[in-house]
């Protein structure tokens, strides 16, 4: 007997039991998107690798460390897909979408990163995100953070979560205070774990983002990124916190929250749970103002977020929020005999044809009634479509109702979906 082949650590299967559960998530997502007229896009799972290192920056870990790239028989370098912004531009562009036009997009799929696996966190994990396009004031800001905290509320998880959000201002501003960043930093090296001091050298602001108490002890001393934002992003960031205040949105500033990748600018915000055992980020965004223009498009302004959806189900299957799957089947034919057996096919066929929203389970392989009326239990159906050689002759089918016990009638061919549907409803 031969080994049998395992999955790939870290890309999991979604099994029958789960998928009931991501079904419901997804469901609720497609339709809090779509009341605020977002449009769904899809996109290739491989892009070509520079699209992420222009996008993402050479110097994150992303590029440096979790990206799967290969070169094609072409000897072009490809990549699995990290993270969807940038795909989303990428697609936007190429269909012609952005230039002096207002596009409000979303989209879901898996995402690939060469990490360690953790629970909630995978190689091959599935994102939820929306993007924006088009619109370059706070209210395009607001909207997509009321988007997200509507998902909060159509779960019923609302206070589960607390809303972190920073300015980190323009290019330029941001540029001004990591020359003030790391010069404070350089006097206290000796205080910075290895991952800051190789963060130093390259991506300084994500030091910020630090885990590490003793750093964020140090960081307390540091000079402060509002301190060095321009005018016109202080601005911008009071009228952000105005119309959230109108929303009646709760927030937390948090001057240190950067972000993890080199396009964000001004707005940043995150949403984060102590649900989970300790702090996590269940969805992130912000503004990105310069990245169509840096990904070869015409200046375009940008806002959006993303959320795993496997730590979101994790987070809900912790609150015991997702329902758990009651059946598998709304409808179950029991048939003995060969001319019960065709009949009960053509009569299983007409029931799908004349109420498509039933879920409608056809005995296979045999056995006498004894052992169908037990898959029938098994499977959690509500109604049993009996068929004998009685009932064939007669052209008849007993209808067993499987909610109350002992309740059973039997009606005409033509009688059953009348019959089942009174029961169902």
């Amino acid at each position: 007997m031969s080994k049998p082949i395992q999955a790939i650590r870290g890309m999991n299967d979604i099994l029958p039991s789960e998928t009931a559960q991501w079904q419901q998530v997804e469901a609720v997502l497609r339709q809090t998107v779509a009341s605020y007229g977002y449009s769904e896009i899809r996109f290739p799972i491989v892009e070509f690798t520079d699209l992420f290192k222009r996008s993402v920056g050479e110097v994150t870990d992303i590029v440096e460390k979790e990206m799967y790239t290969f070169e094609d028989r072409n000897g072009d370098s490809l990549s699995l897909r990290p993270e969807g912004t940038a795909v989303c531009v990428r697609a936007a562009n190429q269909g012609a979408l952005l230039y002096n036009q207002q596009q409000r997009l979303w989209y879901m799929g898996p995402m690939f990163r060469h990490e360690r696996p953790q629970k909630g966190r995978y190689r091959q994990f599935h994102q939820f995100g929306v993007e924006s396009y088009g619109f370059a004031g706070p209210d395009m800001d607001a909207e997509v953070i009321m988007l997200s905290a509507r998902l909060w509320e159509a779960f019923g998880i609302t206070e589960h979560l607390r809303l972190e959000i920073n300015s980190l201002g323009t290019n330029e501003a941001r540029a001004e205070y990591t020359v003030a960043l790391v010069a404070f930093l350089e006097q206290h090296k000796d205080k910075l774990d290895e991952d800051s001091q190789r963060r130093l050298g390259t991506n300084p602001l994500r030091i910020l983002d630090s885990k590490n108490p003793d750093v964020q002890a140090l960081l307390e001393s540091a000079p402060k990124l509002s301190e060095h934002l321009d005018e016109e992003s202080v601005q911008m960031f009071e009228e952000l916190k105005a119309r959230l205040d109108a929303a009646g949105i709760k927030y937390v500033v948090n001057e240190r929250l950067v972000r993890g990748l080199d396009y964000y600018n001004r707005t940043v915000f995150e949403w984060v749970t102590e649900s989970l055992g300790s702090q996590g980020t269940v969805l992130a965004g912000g503004r990105y103002d310069g990245l169509v223009e840096q990904l070869g498009g015409k200046a375009t302004p940008a806002v959006g977020f993303a959320m795993g959806i496997e730590r979101f189900v994790l987070l809900l299957q912790t609150l015991d929020i997702l329902k758990e799957p009651t059946s598998d089947a709304d409808v179950y034919l029991v048939a003995a005999g060969k001319a019960a057996e065709l009949k009960a096919v053509e009569i299983a066929e007409q029931l799908r044809h004349s109420a498509p929203s039933l879920r409608v389970v056809n005995h296979c392989g045999g056995g006498n009634f004894k052992k169908q009326m037990k898959r029938a239990d098994k499977l959690g159906a509500q109604v049993a479509l009996i068929l004998g050689e009685d009932e064939v002759n007669n052209q008849q089918v007993t209808v067993k109702n499987l909610k109350v016990h002992g309740e059973q009638q039997t009606v005409a061919w033509a009688d059953v979906a009348s019959a089942v549907t009174a029961i169902i409803d």
